[in-house]
């Protein structure tokens, strides 16, 4: 039988051509559920903002390795001893980390499955696939979780400077058209170096680490949490809990098999199976796209409503503002709204709610961004930086929404 070539080259729109490692590699990307990632968008609902925001989980995967592949590369020629097992486990690892998203990215943890969040569905996939790949995941599996005894490993895969944001804000930058979220990924990874078992940035590197901070935050603000996207999200979130709903309630609503699955039981960290997780495998983008242009013809007002919302991009209003809502504007929407289509008041709460939003770019005391002087002194970036901003930076700003309807005259 004549061997297949499993050492491939694949072309990236933003790092030109990727290179699979290895053969398990290769393997691990042809897996069902690493191929499904192709079908769940990265940034959920925010193309209705940024219309070329429509790539995928597949992509960044695969950018988050090729990053990797770079950083690998720095540290051992900065004479850091890195294992060929080492190296392969953090290629598994990074590229595995987001296997465990549902459609839409994060809206069904909020929704349909009640408070299992990506990370614990990503480590049951990776135990799964690793005993199909008797046991060749262990120690990329035993990094993920921070358990092996070489601390910067994880920090690579998971820190304040990881591959993973390094990836998603050039990516997310490069596809929302949003210039102020271009970081500079290869000279950071440049400019990376491991003391004490710490993943540490060289001094020179001080600017890059400035202008990745920064530009976390501003994609937050423009794009993370634009309001719309915010919208969007939250609509999407009621759209499930209302078919949850109703399909409690009896109503047979049209949807596929998996999607039916999650409406149909409460599925929770307690009940969440490997027969669960099947099933959950099977779910993408598509099911919840093709179940809302269905619902737009439901019985129910609100369901039918809520997809049409979305269908259609025909959203709800938003405020956003520094100070909280006062409860009377949010009640005498809900009173309008409720008279105008002669629904109940838990009906109408669907459609006008409120909620906070918060951006913190740096976090002080949680997997520090330190920085490496030539003295050797190592100082966290927020004392060793001369802008001022950075200090604000680590600090949490909050903001509130409250969402209403469009009143059509």
């Amino acid at each position: 039988m004549k061997k297949r070539n499993k050492l491939k080259i694949l072309n990236d729109p933003i790092y030109g051509f990727i290179t699979i490692p290895n053969e398990l590699i290769f393997d691990l990307l042809e897996h069902k559920y690493f191929q499904r990632l192709r079908r769940i968008s990265q940034m959920g609902l925010s193309y209705l903002v940024y219309p070329g925001a429509h790539h995928t989980r597949f992509h960044h995967a695969l950018g988050c390795m090729h990053l990797m592949q770079k950083a690998v590369r720095v540290l051992r020629f900065k004479g850091i001893d890195i294992s060929d097992k080492e190296e392969e486990a953090l290629y598994i690892a990074i590229l595995l980390h987001d296997i465990g998203h549902g459609p839409f990215s994060h809206a069904m943890e909020h929704s349909i499955v009640n408070e299992v969040n990506h990370e614990k569905i990503s480590l049951m996939f990776m135990e799964k696939i690793n005993a199909e790949f008797n046991g060749s995941l262990t120690l990329a599996i035993q990094v993920f979780k921070g358990e092996y005894h070489r601390n910067f490993l994880h920090q690579l895969i998971s820190g304040q400077l990881d591959m993973d944001r390094l990836d998603y804000l050039k990516r997310d930058s490069f596809y929302t058209g949003v210039a102020e979220g271009n970081v500079n990924s290869e000279r950071l990874i440049t400019m990376l170096t491991v003391i004490n078992d710490e993943l540490v940035v060289e001094e020179k590197g001080i600017y890059s680490v400035e202008k990745f901070l920064l530009a976390r935050r501003l994609m937050y603000w423009q794009v993370y949490l634009h309001k719309t996207s915010l919208v969007a999200e939250n609509l999407l979130i009621r759209v499930l809990q209302r078919a949850k709903e109703l399909v409690d309630n009896g109503v047979a609503l049209s949807a596929s098999n998996a999607l039916s699955f999650f409406l149909k039981n409460k599925i929770t960290a307690e009940n969440f199976t490997t027969d669960v997780l099947e099933t959950f495998a099977r779910l993408d983008d598509y099911d919840i796209v093709c179940a809302m242009k269905e619902w737009v013809y439901a019985e129910d007002f609100v369901l039918s409503k809520l997809s049409a919302m979305i269908i259609d991009r025909d959203l709800l209003k938003v405020k956003v503002k520094k100070k909280a809502f006062g409860n009377n504007k949010k009640e005498s929407h809900i009173e309008k709204f409720k008279n105008k289509y002669k629904i109940s008041e838990e009906e109408a709460r669907y459609f006008i709610f409120d909620g906070v939003i918060s951006n913190q770019a740096y976090h002080l005391n949680k997997q520090n961004i330190n920085i490496l002087y030539k003295s050797r002194k190592i100082v966290d970036i927020v004392k060793a930086t001369d802008q001022f901003n950075l200090e604000a930076l680590s600090k949490p700003v909050t903001k509130y929404f409250m969402c209403y309807p469009k009143h059509k005259h």
